[in-house]
């Protein structure tokens, strides 16, 4: 048994937990956060948005994050003459997507939030509707990428 085979199950289960773990924050994030940020005021929203953004850049959030991504392209790496490496590698596509929105669209826009000056009322006028979006987007790529990432699993049990 090569370190490859004995390593695999044990990178693919913690990619697939990891990537769950951002499907379920980007999942409240859609389906509550964002919903009861809606009834508050501008300031109010503003202000959260930006404490939220803050507070978000924390160890183990990136951990989380990161480590879904690259193990997930590990765990494909690992299949790649697996039986169900298909579905390693479209888990690990959803999950790249899922980083590529959150860099090229929601980090953008919490930087711009960040930055705004003057009314907030312009300030959550120009992110939330956007930022809600993308990250509805980011909750069905990443519910995807743990769903699929969950399939390869069960199919390396059927081995």
């Amino acid at each position: 048994m090569t370190t490859h085979s004995r390593t695999a199950g044990p990178v693919l289960l913690a990619a697939t937990i990891l990537a769950g773990l951002m499907a379920g924050t980007f999942f409240v994030f859609a389906c509550a956060v964002m919903p009861a940020l809606g009834r508050s005021g501008d300031r109010v929203f503003v202000d959260v948005m930006r404490d939220v953004n803050d507070v978000i850049q924390n160890p183990l959030f990136l951990l989380a994050f990161l480590g879904a991504l690259v193990l997930s392209a590990v765990a494909a790496w690992q299949s790649r003459s697996a039986p169900g490496r298909w579905w390693t590698w479209g888990g690990c596509a959803a999950y790249a997507l899922v980083v590529l929105v959150t860099v090229a669209v929601n980090v953008p826009l919490n930087d711009q939030l960040a930055s705004a000056t003057g009314s907030p009322t312009a300030a959550r006028a120009d992110f939330e509707d956007t930022w809600a979006a993308w990250n509805a987007v980011r909750a069905g790529l990443s519910i995807t990428a743990s769903t699929l990432l969950a399939g390869a699993l069960a199919v390396r049990g059927r081995r």
